[in-house]
């Protein structure tokens, strides 16, 4: 399970987590049954008190994205949660400001970005229509 913690963000840090898992299970990169790591093991791989995690799992098994078994850990509940809208957003919006936040340090004004980004979409598109065989043609 890939989270990483921002201590420059301003968001708690136990909402970082609530925010990055319901994102993984959402996204389907954890799926239902999926165990999820011990809270000691999550707290150290974080840098985090277990105290931290505990309040974040917590909270995800109150909104029924995870649920314990006794003895066995915490797994991804079986019904996949889907994102509201602000939340997409805002996983977007991080993006975004990510990408303008290099874009800027690398000397790109936001029109180039915006065309880099036409192109980019351009591009997929052209590769999600054409046929099977020609995709593996062109990447030969």
């Amino acid at each position: 399970m890939d989270i990483t913690i921002n201590l420059a963000d301003g968001v708690p840090i136990y909402r970082q987590i609530v925010n990055q898992v319901k994102y993984l299970v959402a996204s389907g990169l954890l799926t239902p049954g999926e165990e999820l790591p011990p809270i000691r093991t999550l707290a150290l791989q974080l840098k985090v008190t277990p105290n931290t995690v505990v309040k974040a799992y917590g909270e995800l098994e109150i909104s029924g994205v995870i649920h314990k078994r006794q003895g066995s850990g915490t797994f991804v509940s079986d019904e996949r949660p889907q994102l509201a809208m602000r939340d997409r957003r805002r996983v977007i919006e991080q993006r975004i400001d990510a990408l303008l936040a290099e874009a800027h340090q690398l000397n790109f004004d936001a029109s180039e970005i915006l065309r880099m980004v036409r192109e980019r979409k351009a591009a997929m598109d052209v590769n999600s229509t054409e046929p099977p065989e020609t995709k593996k043609e062109a990447n030969k």
